[in-house]
């Protein structure tokens, strides 16, 4: 089970939002570079980067703020992205860059062909981003909410070739209220490809109930508040994740 710190960027810094909404943030640090070593050195063996200026602007705010990150770990362990990317450009811009991973979301939704493109050109480096709630997909930073379903939308994008799946349930993100499990199992029982979960990861129990369905697909969560808060030890909850894991 991969525990994936997240390190969400808003006009540089490090933040956390609740419930997606750019106006209720809490900001952790000044310094991203440093916040990313940070994770590292706590164990982190993938890292998680938002460009939330660039999810509202539809390209890329905080580019310097990512470059910084790459430089200092991106050597270290792979790095993914999401937030802003609309055009392959970008993405081949970032990957030159030394991401390992770009995640689109609201363009996969709103225009499947280019993610279907994306896939093509860039293979093995785009993951996909579906944020849901009661199961439905939503889009623009979660202002919108779609009819497409999640599980139909999923498997239409793994036929593309996504490398994954970050599964977001936004009435939970940044509430500490409990993953869902329920829902990222399903999802993961309906695809080949690997699912993240994302959204309310509180505690060390959370951790403990992901690793009982890490069979099912369920390949890592996003560690979101809960890590930045102090609710949840990174360091001691991926070590715990090892142990159920039969990797400690």
């Amino acid at each position: 089970m991969l525990l994936i710190p997240a390190i969400d960027l808003k006009d540089g810094q490090c933040v956390r939002l609740k419930q997606g909404d750019m106006n209720d943030s809490t900001t952790f640090g000044e310094d991203p570079a440093a916040m990313a070593r940070r994770w590292v050195d706590a164990g982190a063996r993938r890292l998680h980067l938002v460009d939330l200026n660039g999810a509202f602007a539809g390209k890329p705010v905080n580019e310097a703020a990512i470059k910084a990150i790459i430089k200092e770990v991106g050597g270290d362990i792979p790095v993914q992205l999401g937030g802003g990317i609309r055009d392959l450009d970008t993405i081949e811009r970032y990957l030159d860059d030394g991401l390992s991973y770009v995640i689109i979301g609201t363009a996969a939704v709103k225009n499947p062909g280019f993610l279907r493109d994306a896939c093509s050109a860039f293979g093995g480096h785009i993951i996909v981003g579906l944020d849901a709630k009661d199961g439905k997909v939503a889009t623009d930073g979660w202002s919108k909410l779609s009819g497409h379903e999640v599980i139909d939308l999923a498997k239409k994008f793994e036929d593309y070739g996504v490398e994954g799946v970050i599964y977001t349930d936004i009435g939970r993100d940044g509430m500490l209220s409990g993953i869902n499990i329920d829902a990222t199992v399903k999802l993961a029982q309906a695809l080949t490809i690997p699912v993240i979960a994302s959204g309310g990861l509180s505690n060390i129990a959370n951790i403990e109930a992901l690793c009982a369905v890490e069979d099912e697909g369920v390949e890592g969560v996003i560690c979101g508040r809960a890590i930045y808060t102090g609710d949840l030890d990174f360091a001691a909850a991926q070590k715990r994740a090892d142990e159920l894991n039969g990797k400690g």
